[in-house]
């Protein structure tokens, strides 16, 4: 199963879901939206914990390992084992399609590339990164309405995805190819031509315009842009500039992101210190970018106000209360 399994490794709202879009339109290529097989396995007390379980995870890992070390073939055995698991399922998933490749876009894979790598060795890895200041703003975009503060508060993406990716990168411990998406909405054809060469796949001119060859099946990627467009757009490449050069506090933010990471891992990612922020410095400032109303926004938007300050208001007793009547109802 190794050699049929593709990899698209990238930090949220990078762009791999238009990635996606264009590699799952080649005829030997069948995708599902980001499936999360093997950020659960990579957590089980080996290789990474969880903070909180419902058993004593603590006591299961240190089983686990004293388990394996009686084993014959100590880790080889463990991760043959979780290989047959992840094998039976891609395998399962992919031989009605009549397919030979099967690609996992999961962004979270990003944060458990060691694992990842010693768990498939011989898979095809496509590592996308993007100018990390249009990743995060997409992100905080995307599903925070703007709110710099609170996706941060949330998840900081690029002091956790910058360092991994960037180490990968460096290390270089599988065969993998490196893309940045400035290039590839630039020039896609010629950017898929160079992955499909890498992947061992003959050319497919008609895959960047994935729009055409029918649509694919919804997940957590792009919620509001990827299914606008047929083929890649160059519109919202630099849409990040004009955002942070007129809004200081936005700005002050994420030059205390950038400044918090490394200089291997940003030159890794091919957006060296000195030139992250330039588009920045060149552009004028203009009006917050209007927020694309779907089903999706309005949805995320509802959902954000009611969190907000959700213990100190008065929905929240209600939905406490709710919550514990649930939990009554539904215990075995």
């Amino acid at each position: 199963m190794q050699e049929q399994l593709v990899f698209v490794i990238s930090p949220p709202r990078a762009g791999s879901t238009l990635l996606q879009r264009m590699l799952g339109a080649h005829p030997a290529i069948y995708t599902h939206p980001e499936p999360h097989l093997i950020t659960p396995i990579a957590h089980l007390g080996i290789y990474g914990n969880i903070d909180k379980a419902p058993y004593d995870h603590v006591n299961a890992a240190e089983a686990m390992k004293s388990f394996i070390a009686e084993l014959p073939r100590k880790e080889d055995d463990y991760l043959d084992a979780l290989r047959a698991y992840s094998d039976t399922l891609y395998g399962r998933m992919l031989a009605p399609s009549g397919r030979s490749r099967f690609l996992d876009k999961t962004p979270a894979y990003a944060l458990v590339l060691p694992f990842l790598a010693k768990l498939y060795p011989r898979a095809k890895y496509v590592v996308l990164t993007r100018h990390p200041l249009a990743v995060w703003s997409s992100y905080a975009n995307s599903f925070f309405a703007g709110d710099y503060a609170a996706a941060h508060a949330f998840n900081p993406i690029l002091e956790r995805y910058v360092p991994a990716m960037g180490q990968f990168l460096r290390d270089d411990p599988v065969s993998l190819h490196h893309v940045a998406y400035e290039d590839l909405v630039a020039s896609p054809q010629e950017e898929l031509g160079r992955i499909f060469h890498y992947l061992g796949l003959p050319p497919d001119e008609g895959a960047v315009e994935y729009g055409k060859r029918g649509p694919m099946k919804e997940g957590m990627g792009d919620p509001i842009n990827v299914n606008r467009h047929d083929r890649p757009v160059t519109d919202s490449k630099e849409a990040f500039a004009d955002e942070l050069a007129g809004d200081p506090a936005k700005l002050g933010l994420v030059r205390g992101m950038i400044d918090r990471l490394a200089d291997e891992d940003l030159v890794a990612w091919r957006w060296p210190r000195e030139r992250v922020f330039e588009a920045v410095e060149r552009a004028g400032g203009a009006p917050p970018r209007p927020l694309v109303w779907n089903s999706y926004t309005v949805r995320r938007k509802v959902m954000l106000a009611l969190k907000k300050d959700i213990h100190q208001r008065p929905h929240g007793k209600l939905v406490k209360a709710l919550k514990y009547y649930c939990d009554v109802l539904l215990r075995e």
